[in-house]
């Protein structure tokens, strides 16, 4: 399949700038095989699943990613802003940079102060190690370990899509709407925003009706807002993410599976952590690396039986992803029903269930 495959129009007063309150008071579009498309609510969820079935969340917590600062080459200063992508050691980071062309190995950039240092804030410095493609770049923080993530915490803006951030600036109150009620492990530059709808009223109410829970780890880069640049899709690469299914929780899954129930990942980054530790022969195994799949239509399916998600940007890896595991068809008629219906879309918009087409 083709790029173009995957696109379609989309109005601007659909992008959701900031979520609806409470979180489970979003809306639902429910898509099953041969059944007719349902509009419900998050709050509905209990009630759509089974006494067996587990829910798969992502406990990755966003941390304050994006830097604006001062690159200093001799004499010359110009304004940079980092958006911080992936960790490499305790005080090495690569990021995406803007202006990326105007920086250099050896480069010194001082975050968190202004070009006339009208704001300077200090303690916050790095050296470019290397320069890479599209403005990804290596960057040495003076910190590092705890100091540097405190830095960070201090000085940083939380890493707002840039579908959200070209309309509205960040402010205090996205501090808490763009992370889950459950995040725990802190490395992610963009929040698996499923589990935005998530609070503790639905999470008791799931457990009454004897729904269980799993929590994995997937670190979400910045690399999933990048645009797919290639017409042929089998030329795209995807940036590589860490993530961790621990020994019990893979031996959870395949209890629920062996007993008959269903596992439902919340977001596309717990599938796609999810099928990456899983074999062939549908067994979960437990997973600690990088995992880079990039799942297309004709992708063979190996543990998700059930996704919620929200609605994605055209041309995406993760319509394309979605497509692949509702079927593409289906999910390009359920897109126009959500356009045409006023769903909200991207991070903080609605939600979908999507239950698998091949299953």
């Amino acid at each position: 399949m083709k790029l173009a495959d995957f696109d379609f129009d989309l109005p601007e007063d659909r992008i959701a700038l900031r979520p609806v309150s409470p979180r489970d008071s979003a809306r639902l579009l429910l898509i099953e095989p041969g059944a007719p498309r349902r509009d419900l609510s998050v709050r509905d969820l209990p009630g759509l699943l089974r006494a067996g079935d587990i829910l798969v969340l992502n406990d990755t917590r966003v941390i304050p990613a994006r830097l604006k600062g001062v690159r200093e080459r001799g004499e010359s200063r110009i304004k940079v802003e980092a958006t911080l992508h992936r960790r490499l050691s305790p005080h090495v980071w690569t990021a995406f940079m803007r202006p990326g062309k105007k920086l250099a190995a050896g480069d010194r950039i001082a975050f968190g102060e202004t070009a006339d240092r009208a704001c300077l804030l200090g303690g916050l410095d790095a050296t470019v190690k290397e320069k890479g493609e599209g403005g990804e770049v290596t960057l040495a923080f003076d910190l590092a370990g705890p100091d540097l993530d405190a830095a960070i915490a201090e000085h940083g803006a939380m890493p707002l899509p840039p579908y959200i951030a070209a309309k509205r600036g960040e402010d205090a109150q996205d501090r808490a709407d763009y992370q889950t009620v459950y995040a725990d492990e802190e490395g992610s530059v963009a929040a698996p925003t499923a589990g935005l709808h998530f609070t503790p009223e639905l999470f008791q109410r799931l457990a009454e009706a004897g729904v269980e829970t799993a929590f994995v780890t997937l670190h979400v880069g910045a690399g999933t807002f990048l645009p797919v640049k290639t017409e042929d899709l089998s030329e795209h690469r995807m940036h590589a993410e860490w993530g961790e299914v621990d020994a019990p929780t893979a031996a959870r899954l395949n209890a629920v599976h062996a007993a008959g129930g269903r596992i439902i990942c919340v977001g596309t980054t717990s599938l796609r952590l999810l099928e990456s530790a899983t074999g062939e022969d549908g067994v979960v195994r437990p997973f600690l690396d990088e995992t880079a799949i990039f799942i297309t239509p004709g992708y063979r399916f190996r543990a998700a039986d059930g996704l919620m998600t929200n609605f994605h940007l055209p041309k995406s890896t993760l319509f394309m992803l979605v497509s692949a595991f509702a079927g593409f068809d289906a999910m390009r008629a359920a897109y126009a029903h959500a356009i045409d219906s006023g769903y909200r879309f991207y991070s903080y918009g609605d939600a979908s269930l999507l239950w698998r087409a091949d299953a």
